[in-house]
């Protein structure tokens, strides 16, 4: 019988196992201050990445707070590199009724949950961050 194919199994089952920790599920509230109107941001994203850098596509809202309760709905991603147990540090592109660039940083309260703060041209948030 060959090696080959037991390398290549082996191979397989490092990768699948590696997989799953590499990936993460990431929910998000924020206050932010975003398309001209303050409000609550929830998003929803699935970060993917290995030793300490992250690219994390996320959807959601911003709930305005304003007159007419309106719903914004948003697109971001956010490439991140992580110092353990210090913070995370990155940059990001959200796009809602414009594109913005923003920086971002979040700082771990818990293990799976982090303060989190965005600031760029014409958007602001800040708020926590729970990794699944």
């Amino acid at each position: 019988m060959s090696r080959i194919p037991l390398i290549g199994v082996a191979i397989a089952a490092a990768l699948a196992g590696a997989a799953p920790a590499s990936a993460q599920i990431v929910l998000e509230a924020n206050g932010a201050r975003a398309d001209g109107r303050w409000g609550g941001e929830l998003g929803a994203g699935y970060g993917f990445g290995a030793a300490g850098f992250r690219l994390t596509p996320m959807v959601g809202a911003l709930v305005d707070r304003g007159d007419d309760d309106a719903v914004k709905p948003y697109g971001r991603v956010e490439a991140t590199y992580a110092v353990p147990l210090i913070a995370t540090v990155g940059a990001g592109v959200r796009v809602g009724n414009d594109l913005r660039p923003y920086g971002t940083v979040a700082v771990p309260l818990l293990p799976a949950i982090s303060l989190k703060g965005n600031a760029g041209p014409h958007y602001y948030a800040l708020g926590l961050r729970l990794g699944l």
